[in-house]
């Protein structure tokens, strides 16, 4: 039988033929090739890999070459379908951070630090503001990771990072976050960190704004097992905080407790970025308060 149109379509004799000339032309063709970065960005998506690597996608198109990819990758990030959060780390953007074109680090942390591979959590202002001491929010979030230094490309302007020698894991708590799970410090570690590192927080006039609100959630007597994790001095620095600034002489006196089992220490300067301030009273936490501070009304 001749291979006619029947109607406006072909018989099925014809159809027979296109199949098989279809087939002898795909025959040696991976179909995964087939699909389009922007189609595989989707079909991550909606099986809930909201995040990928460079990698990730050289390895999903292994016969395309690496140019290729990233002038792909350059023009999704440029429509808005996908944001460079880190060298070589990539984020979808949801539908609901789409219009405002950007994705909030508490989005992605967590798959980020995975591929950067270090230890982390969300720390600073940013952990105070979980625990409901917001009245002084920071600008980026504030993460703590170990050392050596994270090589940052600029690419991120929302991300703070900050270095300890190791971080305390039975003082971190976790949350769910949009995706994953979000690591930040609880409020004993969140206390200390402040006054460790006051001046990554803005000094310490900031930190006792935020120590006002926050030593209501804090355990002082739990917050004993972080000496290992600190210093006598940032101890002696909370201590005249709690008694001298924000007024908290039950916390003061529980912390003056721990700090006699701890030996002697020396009398030192409440901020190390101020000369010794003359003529002012001595105080059982060795601390020269040579720098004036008035907690925000909150």
């Amino acid at each position: 039988m001749k291979n006619v149109l029947d109607g406006g379509c072909y018989t099925p004799q014809k159809n027979v033929y296109l199949f098989k000339k279809w087939s002898n032309i795909t025959k040696n063709v991976d179909f995964d090739d087939i699909m389009n970065i922007r189609e595989w960005i989707h079909s991550r998506e909606i099986r809930g890999k909201s995040t990928f690597s460079i990698a990730d996608v050289k390895d999903a198109f292994i016969e395309r070459p690496a140019r290729s990819i990233n002038t792909e990758l350059s023009r999704q990030v440029s429509r808005g379908r996908v944001q460079s959060v880190y060298r070589g780390f990539y984020v979808i953007v949801p539908v609901q951070y789409q219009l405002k074109g950007v994705v909030p680090p508490n989005y992605y942390i967590d798959s980020l630090m995975n591929y950067v591979g270090k230890p982390y959590y969300v720390g600073l202002l940013s952990a105070a503001a979980m625990h409901g001491a917001a009245h002084q929010r920071a600008m980026k979030t504030q993460v703590m990771t170990v050392m050596p230094r994270i090589k940052a490309s600029g690419k991120n302007s929302f991300l703070d990072w900050n270095y300890r020698q190791e971080i305390p894991e039975a003082f971190i708590m976790k949350k769910n976050a949009e995706i994953g799970t979000l690591r930040y410090s609880g409020p004993e570690l969140t206390a200390i960190d402040l006054v460790q590192f006051a001046s990554h927080v803005g000094g310490y006039q900031r930190a006792s704004t935020v120590l006002a609100e926050l030593m209501d959630s804090v355990d002082i007597e739990r917050m004993h097992g972080l000496i290992s994790f600190t210093s006598v001095t940032t101890i002696q620095r909370l201590g005249y905080l709690l008694e001298y600034v924000l007024s908290r002489q039950d916390q003061a006196d529980a912390l003056f407790r721990f700090l006699k089992t701890q030996g002697s220490w020396n009398s030192i300067l409440l901020s190390n970025d101020q000369d010794r301030r003359g003529n002012v009273p001595a105080n059982r936490w060795h601390v020269n308060g040579n720098v004036n501070i008035e907690v925000d009304d909150l």
